[in-house]
């Protein structure tokens, strides 16, 4: 407890659009390798770059929604390092001045707390190609398919002292690029990945340790696990009276460990100068109104409105908020069931959701449509079938066997309502264990429970529960 860790990411998001960011070249996932890389993606002699006027719209976008300035006039420049995948020997990015200043996101952690992280910038480039070293038998394999695909880098302030905090800032960017449909989101395939600024201090100090930077995380477990090894890891040299080194990493998810790479590149290392091929980037105030007004409601925004207009929690909205895909599944079903926000959240939260998981299908790909659910749960409002057998109806529907009233009808699920039926059920229970009945009316309560259990078995489940209950009380006292 006498370390502090500081964290700082920076996020790179690959843009969505069709083509990449200084060529029309392809930027569709895939294809084989080395098959969308055209001369000026490889920086040919004689070719000239071109910018892609929707990668400019979409950093516009984002910016706007973190509430940073957008610059009237950004430059970019050439980064210049070697690697394989490198094809030019530098990269086209943005450095003294970006296209996205100052913004800001807010977090919310497990304990209900909110943090505000400050965003520092967000800056258009390119992205590399692809090193493949798999099945080269101790070669390595260059796919330049990648080269020349849009990337906004967004780069946060060094405010993150947790690995849950960090990760909870990355998820609210994840969320917020995919609500902007500037990203698809896809960390299996590299379009949302981030590198981990990580260092220690002791408590009370105002002065940062050295950081050393953990490269290309792709999924949110991996950036707490890294983060965790690492702060560790420079806690252990420290109190060992070594000194942590400034450096680059790897994650090693297998071992669950960092490895070094390189030394890490200051800015001066990579000779940063303006592109002489590309004129400063001018935006006019009324493209940045354009922009504007095209943003969608945003995930605080929506949250905020479920919570008052569907007296949802906090935590519900925010669960059902953390995609847009998610929130607007809710929404169709919340609208077939009028007035129960709450059911329909608890079972998008839970029966849908829990299958998803079980088979790891995205919310876009369930079996079960909005409107299905949304019929199925207009079942358990006017009392048709009870809760419990909803569950049974909604495993059919999942496996295919029809909406909910198809399933209800075809396997005889219907809730039975009939006060007679009922007490009929009842008086043979009641009549079946005079034991029970004795113990109960002498003061044993919990019995209540045997009974009703009783009635449900003779009925397979079908007997309204409320029904049950009510006449049960009346009939045992």
């Amino acid at each position: 407890m006498e370390w502090e860790t500081v964290i700082g990411l920076e996020i790179h998001a690959q843009l969505s659009t069709q083509s990449k960011i200084f060529s029309g070249a392809s930027t569709a996932y895939g294809a084989e390798p080395n098959t969308q890389a055209c001369a000026v993606d490889l920086g040919l002699p004689g070719v000239l770059p071109v910018l892609n006027r929707e990668a400019v719209r979409m950093a516009v976008k984002f910016g706007l929604a973190i509430g940073a300035p957008i610059a009237p006039r950004s430059i970019f420049a050439r980064k210049n390092y070697f690697y394989p995948d490198l094809p030019k020997g530098y990269q086209i990015s943005q450095y003294e001045l970006p296209v996205v200043g100052r913004g800001q996101v807010d977090i919310e952690l497990e304990d209900g707390q909110t943090r505000t992280i400050g965003v520092t910038r967000a800056h258009l480039e390119e992205d590399a190609g692809k090193s493949l070293h798999e099945d080269y038998h101790g070669m390595t394999g260059v796919d330049l398919n990648r080269a020349g695909t849009p990337l906004l880098e967004i780069v946060s302030e060094p405010d993150m002292r947790s690995a849950r905090e960090a990760v909870a800032y990355m998820k609210k960017i994840h969320a917020l690029v995919r609500y902007l449909e500037i990203c698809d989101g896809n960390m299996q395939e590299g379009s949302f990945r981030c590198d981990a600024n990580v260092s220690v201090r002791r408590k009370g100090t105002e002065k940062f340790g050295t950081r050393t930077e953990i490269k290309n995380l792709n999924s949110f477990r991996f950036l707490e696990r890294a983060i965790h090894f690492e702060v560790e890891r420079q806690i252990d040299i420290l109190e060992g009276g070594g000194a942590v080194v400034q450096e680059t990493r790897l994650f090693d998810p297998d071992k669950g460990e960092t490895r070094s790479m390189r030394s890490k590149e200051e800015a001066n290392d990579y000779r940063y100068f303006p592109d002489p091929d590309l004129l400063p980037l001018d935006i006019e105030p009324a493209f940045i109104e354009q922009v504007r007004g095209s943003l969608p409601e945003l995930p605080d925004e929506k949250k905020h409105r479920f919570m008052n207009d569907h007296g949802l929690s906090a935590y519900d909205a925010g669960v059902l908020t953390a995609s847009r895909e998610m929130a607007e599944y809710f929404e169709q079903v919340a609208a077939a069931v009028e007035g129960q926000a709450k059911l329909a959240a608890n079972w998008v939260m839970g029966e849908l959701t829990g299958a998803l998981n079980r088979e790891s299908r995205e919310i876009t790909d369930s079996p079960v449509s909005a409107e299905a659910l949304g019929g199925l749960l207009r079942r358990i409002q006017d009392n048709t079938i009870s809760g419990k057998i909803a569950k049974e109806v909604f495993e059919a529907m999942w496996a295919g066997e029809g909406d909910a009233d198809q399933v209800i009808e075809g396997k005889g699920l219907k809730q039975i309502t009939d006060t007679g039926a009922i007490e009929q059920v009842i008086d043979q229970v009641i009549a079946d264990n005079p034991s029970q009945l004795e113990q109960y009316r002498s003061g044993k309560d919990k019995l209540f429970g045997f009974f009703v259990g009783q009635v449900m078995k003779r009925t397979g489940g079908k007997a309204n529960p409320a029904q049950v209950n009510d006449l049960l009380k009346q009939k045992l006292s």
